[in-house]
């Protein structure tokens, strides 16, 4: 084992404590390499991950951040899965710190099931395993990297995360807890503008997603739905059939007009009721969750699971008997396809239908308005929908 620490021009005493531990840990046998600038600012998160990269010589390369706490066994247990997985990123579980800091996205982070991992990863959260527990062998993080080096307000682990996932990469979790994973208001994390987000997601799903659609229809005629119309290209916002909604409000309108629009006459794009649209569907809403709505809208999603395509704010689906990547109960093999990300002939394949979707298993759950939820229960057959 060796340790590589690179001292991004840091103005604390980083580099007194780390001389201190370099003597204690190559007197146990650990090499120690230690690499920095002294330039007058720092030059960034990628950057600086980077050059620790390039200095070391392991085959494997275990991740973690200045401000986050190894717990033992990680390096024993992630080689150990990487071993099996050459060319997979692998995570861990996280113990949170303040412990009641961020409790559901720690949720998110702890409790995905495996194949949430590839089907999830168009949230807003982020990586579906996070950049502080990444553990993956040399060979594949140069295939892959390096990490984006702009600096502050780059978002490289995600920007790396979707390349490594272009690239056919795995993404694998080992159920322990191994890192105690810091939250604090100075985290480098909180420089990335949710804007410089949203438009990586964006650039991500109209990639990944999108083409296998001739059309599709917007859920929510509202603000969020009206961004995402906004913020996609012109040829994919020719591809939206429809906005539509259960709020009687937004229907009575009719149709959104884009005024922005540069084409003449400028689209008017319709507004339908929920039960007069067309799948497949992009869910775009944006949800606030509380203790008591979670409890009754877990218990009636389990009552009547639904085919959904997990994203942003909606982390939780099952399955309504059609297309479905797990086998639930009721669901025929037939019914069983590929995740858009996997590769042909995996394990969960079957023939892909022209233009549809999949759905992760019901394990977590969907927080939602109780008129949508309702609304999404009564769309019947299979229904193919992908939440944003």
């Amino acid at each position: 084992m060796e340790l590589s620490i690179f001292d991004d021009a840091s103005k604390d005493k980083s580099m007194t404590i780390i001389e201190k531990w370099k003597v204690k840990l190559e007197d146990s046998g650990i090499p120690v390499v230690i690499g920095g600038h002294v330039s007058p600012s720092p030059r960034g998160v990628g950057y600086s991950k980077n050059q620790a990269v390039a200095q070391s010589s392991g085959t494997y390369l275990c991740f973690l951040d200045s401000d986050d706490v190894m717990l033992p066994q990680r390096v024993r247990l992630q080689h150990e899965a990487a071993l099996q997985r050459p060319t997979s990123i692998i995570g861990c579980q996280v113990q949170r710190d303040p412990p009641n800091s961020t409790e559901r996205y720690t949720r998110w982070i702890n409790q995905l099931a495996s194949d949430q991992l590839l089907t999830q990863v168009f949230t807003s959260n982020g990586p579906t395993v996070i950049m502080p527990t990444w553990f993956c062998s040399r060979t594949w993080f140069l295939h892959v990297g390096p990490f984006d080096e702009g600096g502050k307000g780059v978002p490289e682990d995600l920007l790396f995360f979707y390349e490594h996932l272009r690239k056919g990469g795995g993404v694998f979790r080992v159920d322990h807890s191994l890192l105690l994973y810091r939250y604090h208001l100075c985290a480098a994390t909180h420089s990335v503008l949710e804007t410089t987000i949203w438009t990586h997601r964006v650039h991500f799903l109209e990639e990944q997603a999108l083409p296998r659609w001739a059309s599709f229809t917007i859920w929510n005629a509202g603000k969020q739905g009206r961004r995402l119309y906004r913020s996609l290209t012109a040829a994919n916002q020719r591809k939206v059939a429809a906005f539509c909604d259960v709020d009687k409000n937004k229907i009575q309108k009719g149709f959104y007009c884009y005024e922005e629009a540069q084409e003449r006459p400028k689209p008017q794009i319709p507004i339908l009721h929920f039960r007069d649209a067309r799948p497949p569907f992009v869910i775009c809403v944006k949800l606030a969750p509380t203790p008591a709505s979670r409890t009754s809208l877990e218990d009636a999603l389990l009552r009547h699971p639904l085919s959904v395509l997990a994203g942003v704010s909606v982390d939780a689906v099952g399955c309504h008997h059609g297309p479905c990547f797990q086998v639930h109960p009721g669901c025929r093999p037939r019914n069983r396809l590929r995740h858009p990300l996997q590769e042909p002939g995996s394990a969960e394949g079957g023939s892909r239908l022209p233009g549809d979707t999949s759905v992760p298993g019901c394990r977590r759950r969907l927080v939602c308005k109780l008129t949508t939820l309702h609304a999404l229960k009564g769309l019947s057959g299979a229904v193919r929908v992908f939440c944003f």
